[in-house]
């Protein structure tokens, strides 16, 4: 890999993945399909969650291992990246990619479904997310300023 003059990243990126079938509801299902993966996802677009420690401290109250595998595996599918600590290299900083923060009108979307149909709190944010474009935009306006 090295004397092609790219990145394990790169790599990754451009390696075909093996999927259990062409329909891309399939394909976005394999990224993130399971429960921790988008409150991961969650917290980086909402509380600006960054660091091991701070995804721990969400409220689902995620393990350490499944926390560590299912941020390997964002990062392996392109949804967040991950950059050494500034302050201590040993540890790691995670950030959305585009790809991660094209996921927020599909989380906005989930978010509005379930409201509209159970009973769930934070009604706050509900109310701000019902003028989606606004939401988004500032979603957005945030990450672009944090990359």
């Amino acid at each position: 890999m090295a004397s092609e003059g790219c990145s394990a990243v790169a790599w990754i990126m451009r390696k075909k993945v093996s999927r259990r079938s062409g329909c891309p509801l399939n394909a976005a299902l394999e990224m993130v399909g399971d429960r921790w993966s988008l409150l991961i996802v969650r917290d980086m677009m909402l509380r600006g969650a960054s660091s091991f420690a701070e995804f721990l401290e969400g409220h689902e109250r995620i393990a350490t291992n499944i926390l560590a595998d299912r941020l390997r595996g964002l990062a392996a599918a392109g949804i967040i990246e991950t950059a050494a600590d500034p302050d201590d290299g040993r540890k790691k900083i995670y950030r959305l990619t585009k790809k991660g923060i094209d996921l927020a009108p599909v989380l906005t979307e989930m978010v509005l479904w379930a409201s509209a149909h159970e009973a769930t709190g934070n009604q706050p944010l509900i109310r701000r997310m019902r003028d989606k474009a606004r939401f988004l935009d500032e979603l957005r306006a945030r990450w672009r300023a944090q990359n």
